[in-house]
């Protein structure tokens, strides 16, 4: 599908238009069916927005959020992006906004994701508003190259919902939605700052293998088209 840069002067301009755009995509979608969803990725980079975003005046009793993808480690874990979203989003006026955690108390992190999947299905589908992030090695969500479970979480035809990925580069086994649960979002945004990351883009937008670099499967598959948001 078609993508859209939209470049700024700093990443604090970025945080507050993106805010806005978030928002008003939110509250549209209140006005219309009285509910709205959210799912956004963990990292330094969403900090600022989510901040921004969680002073907004919407309804947000009528939202809920969840995360796109998520460590296999508690809340109370630093490296936790249930952590980094309570700090920074679930403030202000989005206190009163429903959270969905992928991390589950299991003894698996198969048993986690099954049970995430469960929890997941209450939200609705598709969501409004999907906010993606951008590794150097080109992942996306947790579609790492070379991941456990990547042909499987890129395939189009794979259900909605949570599966695992392990990878070399992940860390933690991971949580993450599949790409059928992400790439028809009302809104759909890649989140990118610094000239590094635009040099990745520029990679990825080029010819290879989406194993190679798995944002390559939103850039060339994703239903809806692609908001690329860029600060240096």
């Amino acid at each position: 599908m078609a993508s859209t840069l939209h470049s700024f002067a700093s990443p604090a301009d970025l945080a507050e238009t993106l805010a806005d755009k978030v928002a008003d995509t939110l509250s549209a979608a209140i006005s219309a069916r009285g509910t709205a969803s959210i799912a956004v990725s963990g990292g330094s980079t969403p900090k600022a927005f989510f901040q921004a975003l969680s002073t907004r005046d919407i309804a947000w009793d009528k939202v809920t959020i969840t995360l796109v993808d998520e460590r296999f480690v508690p809340a109370d874990n630093a490296r936790s992006n249930h952590m980094l979203v309570d700090a920074n989003l679930l403030q202000n006026k989005a206190k009163s906004a429903r959270f969905v955690p992928l991390y589950q108390p299991a003894a698996s992190v198969e048993e986690a994701a099954r049970l995430a999947t469960e929890k997941s299905a209450e939200i609705g589908i598709p969501f409004d508003v999907v906010i993606l992030g951008m590794g150097g090695d080109g992942h996306t969500a947790s579609f790492f190259p070379g991941g456990s479970n990547l042909a499987k979480a890129l395939d189009p035809s794979t259900p909605r919902g949570i599966i695992t990925m392990k990878a070399e580069g992940a860390g933690e086994p991971r949580l993450t939605f599949t790409f059928s649960s992400l790439e028809d979002a009302a809104l759909l945004v890649l989140h990118i700052e610094g000239e590094g990351k635009k040099d990745v883009l520029a990679k990825a937008e080029g010819k290879g293998e989406e194993a190679d670099m798995p944002i390559r499967a939103i850039l060339r598959r994703a239903t809806s088209p692609v908001e690329i948001y860029w600060a240096p």
